[in-house]
């Protein structure tokens, strides 16, 4: 039986490894955030504990990949690139997010093809979120 390609019903959710895979990969992209000195900006808009980032972002790719909508079941609604316009976020912050994802990615034994359509997809709301902090800031 063949699986339904990714962005089809839960394909990504399940791909990624449902909701404990995609806590893998969130623990994984704050700690390389911690850790990549081209992050240190990045990080430093966050707050010390992230505690509660890392239970958002998880629960929010559940839903944007088709599994539970956990983040509006415990947060309600959120548009990203207008939550992260509060901060001036230009394409070498967009790029070193990228990058700290990339890296998590490739931690998580994901098939080489759900791992380029995982990036690929996040390219998207990543660029959306420079647009709305350069209107916002005119980063």
């Amino acid at each position: 039986m063949n699986n339904p390609p990714f962005g089809v019903g839960d394909a990504s959710y399940q791909a990624a490894g449902g909701i404990d895979g995609l806590r893998r990969l969130v623990d994984d992209f704050y700690r390389l955030m911690d850790q990549l000195p081209e992050a240190a900006a990045l990080r430093r808009m966050h707050p010390q504990s992230l505690d509660a980032a890392r239970d958002k972002m998880a629960c929010f790719l559940s839903g944007w990949l088709g599994g539970p909508r956990l983040f509006n079941e415990k947060y309600g609604a959120i548009s990203i690139p207008a939550f992260h316009a509060q901060w001036p976020i230009d394409q070498a912050g967009s790029d070193a997010w990228l990058n700290c994802m990339a890296q998590a990615i490739e931690l998580q034994g994901y098939t080489p093809e759900f791992a380029e359509y995982l990036l690929t997809q996040l390219r998207v709301p990543a660029q959306r979120i420079v647009q709305a902090s350069q209107n916002r800031h005119g980063v």
